[in-house]
């Protein structure tokens, strides 16, 4: 319980670069990152929302609790990986019973594939240049 009497839980998310710290709080389901709305920060892509939204659909709670999020790093899709990694999190530690239905879903999982480095002598991680004979 924090000072305003609401239960919080803050947990960290992460997806290549991309690094989330996300606080969940008893309320109407606003959800702000980096003191943006939802919509206003993802520019209305739907396939961001319904991402970090899916752990709260899922289970049913989407006008429980507040998000306040603070998201840095990555890119926007990395971004909303991270949150909805985060937010599972959260929701596991807030109710054990939470943790079934995500796992199955796989919303607990973390996506550790990362941009491979470029090698010396390659162009790019594995492209080499252009073999030529004479």
């Amino acid at each position: 319980m924090n000072n305003r009497g609401f239960f919080e839980k803050n947990l960290l998310g992460r997806r290549k670069c991309a690094t989330v710290r996300l606080t969940l709080l008893r309320g109407s389901g606003e959800i702000t990152i980096n003191k943006r709305n939802l919509t206003s920060y993802f520019s209305s892509n739907f396939y961001h929302i319904s991402k970090i939204q899916a752990p709260l659909e899922l289970l049913g709670i989407q006008n429980k609790y507040d998000l306040i999020i603070r998201s840095t790093g990555g890119g926007l899709t990395s971004q909303a990986t991270a949150i909805q990694l985060a937010l599972a999190r959260a929701l596991v530690k807030l109710d054990q019973t939470y943790r079934k239905p995500l796992k199955v879903e796989g919303l607990l999982k973390c996506d550790s594939r990362r941009k491979e480095r470029k090698k010396y002598g390659l162009k790019k991680a594995r492209k080499a240049p252009q073999y030529s004979k004479r």
